[in-house]
């Protein structure tokens, strides 16, 4: 199930601000307080692997990431990622932490989720998953408190995440503020990489497909 595919900037990740095609599948397995893409959760339609080639093959972009919803969640993603990957493009997998990433591609560049205290979903993330992570790989923290930060700071001293990966805080958008976040960063001598959601800078923060 596909709830969309669009062109745009990538908005996050070590490749923000570059041209991106966005494969939106349909559901999730977890419901973060702070979510902005609900319609994710059920909205879609089924869509042949053949036809999401084509329409991703159609922008002539480079650059492809899965998103969602959890794109996991479908065992069809893993073929996508493969045949895409094989097409020459660059493929991210934007996912929550709560799947088993085991058996995707080791030629995808994976942006996973922990997920902190106040999403409400902390108890879902699957720590096995940094045991299958690439040094290349982003591990994404979003941040919604001070306690957040502190929950996030304490997970990357304990598990040497900044010497492993490549971690990124990202604020909650309208809960913390990019100040309050560059401020916790610097004060934490963390090797992190702070991170805004360009597209929400550019374009309404409600506007779906930019």
């Amino acid at each position: 199930m596909v709830h969309e595919i669009y062109r745009s900037l990538q908005g996050e990740s070590a490749y923000a601000g570059l041209p991106c095609v966005f494969v939106r599948l349909t559901a999730c397995d977890l419901r973060c307080t702070w979510c902005d893409t609900p319609h994710a959760f059920n909205q879609g339609s089924p869509i042949s692997l053949d036809a999401v080639v084509a329409q991703v093959r159609a922008f002539e972009t480079p650059i492809v990431e899965l998103t969602g919803g959890e794109p996991l969640l479908q065992a069809e993603c893993l073929t996508l990622m493969s045949r895409l990957t094989d097409q020459g493009h660059t493929v991210l997998l934007e996912t929550s932490g709560s799947q088993d990433i085991a058996p995707v591609d080791r030629r995808v560049h994976i942006i996973m989720d922990l997920k902190c205290p106040d999403s409400g979903e902390c108890e879902r993330n699957l720590w096995a998953n940094l045991d299958h992570l690439k040094p290349t790989d982003e591990i994404k923290f979003v941040i919604a408190s001070e306690r957040d930060f502190r929950w996030a700071e304490s997970t990357v001293r304990e598990h040497r995440l900044d010497r492993r990966f490549r971690p990124l805080f990202s604020p909650v958008f309208s809960s913390v503020t990019p100040l309050q976040l560059a401020s916790w960063v610097l004060d934490s001598q963390l090797n992190v990489r702070m991170q805004l959601q360009l597209h929400k800078q550019i374009w309404d923060p409600q506007a779906r497909g930019v």
